[in-house]
């Protein structure tokens, strides 16, 4: 009973020695919401729809069934996303070594010693001045109370840690799909190109054997000749850069989806869809923060961050632990399993930082300097989240009036092209004013196809600036 109430007084002196801890530093940072960013105006008043956020196959709609095949594959094989998966673990693995600290531990001890015990020291003769063999066997137990949230907090903090990982993991699944998206899309665009350089080649052949027949006929002079003969290797040379971008594209894909430059030589010439017509949801900016994964990651981190100014203010307060053990002990083997061998203790173990030097008080400063980081670089990515969504709509919308501008510019010139062949077919033109009128045509038709694939890109940038997909969960 003594004891007790002397353990009682003394935990009163620690908890009345506790009120002056946890300093106030000052307000942290605050966190900003889409919806306060002036964005309206930009967005503008797109085509919405309450169920446009991307789906989580969302390249599903440029209807390629090879596409779909390669991303299957990615999905499973890539080495970016298992390296992402083992950082999910690691980070399961810190939070589990959290919650384990808070709950109560047992261990099992044995020791035994061979020692001299002095012969003018505390032990009583016959022990004194003799060799004996000290044995001892416990059951030892202690659990420390959490009065203050100091483990609960170091738990929430790695929990917080370890979603914002396991979102991350969503992020590097985003960023390996957009990569094969793009490179799907190259591969699909050098191969357009490669047809309207075949025809551009055909066509200066033609005009090489027109410039020729015509020089004979002394029609056209030497130099016309050379000038023609100097356009057909440069023709060949740009099949030969088309075809280098193919093999580049193909040994690309390959690596991407986990496998060797060799699985991109099988792949058949892409077949995506056009863009379709943009549609943006009717939410955003104000769904944006929970479609976004990386502001999803961040917000968890700032959660975490501010469990550790949680945790670094407990850290103030009084540590209160309870302690007991159980077991055997006894000077020789003969009498350790006596009933007299028992030894058990029970007691509480109390400690209060009393002066170190500001080291706890550093400690919270720096959880505070920590949370205001997180939440600023919270901020800075919703600002750069709602300015990518922007981007792309801008770009989207430019692209559609260039798309315009230059369906006219390909239809005017096959109407040149279609008068000039008339014209020729009548006798009023000849044949190199109908060669000269298709390669303008040739050239309108690639830019255009440029333009097209240009859409399906930006296409693709707009799904993954709204999120790619992600969906948050609970």
């Amino acid at each position: 009973m003594k004891l007790l109430y002397k353990s009682s007084v003394s935990l009163g002196v620690l908890l009345l020695m506790a009120g002056c801890a946890a300093p106030d530093l000052g307000p942290l940072a605050k966190l900003h919401g889409a919806n306060e960013l002036a964005a309206q105006a930009s967005i503008g008043k797109p085509t919405l729809s309450a169920a446009a956020w991307p789906t989580e196959k969302w390249w599903d709609r440029y209807g390629d069934a090879q596409l779909n095949t390669l991303m299957d594959e990615a999905l499973k094989l890539s080495p970016s996303l298992k390296m992402a998966q083992a950082r999910v673990r690691q980070a399961e693995a810190i939070a589990g070594r959290a919650e384990a600290a808070s709950a109560p531990q047992l261990s099992l001890a044995d020791k035994n010693n061979r020692q001299l015990f002095s012969g003018h020291g505390t032990t009583p003769p016959p022990v004194a001045g003799q060799w004996k063999w000290v044995n001892e066997a416990t059951l030892n137990g202690s659990y420390e109370f959490d009065f203050w949230g100091k483990n609960q907090s170091a738990i929430e903090a790695a929990v917080g840690i370890t979603h914002a990982v396991e979102v991350d993991a969503y992020t590097a699944r985003l960023v390996l799909i957009t990569n094969i998206l793009r490179s799907y899309v190259r591969l699909q665009q050098a191969y357009q190109q490669l047809d309207i350089a075949a025809a551009t080649l055909a066509q200066r052949q033609r005009i090489l054997e027109l410039t020729q027949q015509r020089v004979r006929a002394r029609i056209d002079s030497a130099v016309d000749l050379k000038q023609a003969e100097s356009l057909v290797p440069a023709a060949k040379v740009q099949i030969a850069q088309i075809n280098e971008a193919i093999a580049l594209s193909r040994a690309e894909l390959g690596a991407l989806t986990g496998q060797g430059p060799d699985r991109g030589l099988a792949l058949a010439r892409p077949n995506m869809r056009e863009a379709r017509t943009t549609l943006l949801p009717s939410d955003v900016p104000a769904e944006l923060i929970g479609r976004r994964p990386d502001i999803v990651a961040q917000r968890w981190r700032v959660e975490a961050a501010g469990q550790e100014i949680t945790n670094a203010k407990a850290q103030f307060y009084p540590n209160i632990s309870l302690t007991a053990f159980i077991g055997m002990q006894s000077l020789g083997f003969p009498n350790f399993n006596d009933a007299a061998s028992r030894i058990t203790g029970i007691g509480p173990a109390l400690s209060l930082p009393i002066f170190d030097g500001g080291r706890l008080k550093s400690n919270l400063a720096g959880r505070n300097a920590e949370y205001d980081y997180a939440v600023e670089q919270y901020n800075a990515t919703v600002i750069d989240a709602v300015r990518d969504v922007v981007s792309q709509l801008l770009s989207l919308r430019g692209i559609e009036e260039q798309r315009s501008l230059q369906r006219e510019a390909v239809a005017t010139a096959d109407d040149a092209y279609q008068l000039a062949s008339q014209r020729y077919r009548s006798g009023v033109g000849n044949y190199l004013q109908v060669l000269s009128a298709e390669l303008q045509k040739l050239a309108s038709e690639r830019l255009q196809s440029d333009l097209d694939m240009r859409a399906i890109e930006l296409d693709i940038a707009l799904a993954r600036a709204l999120g790619g997909g992600f969906a948050p969960q609970g």
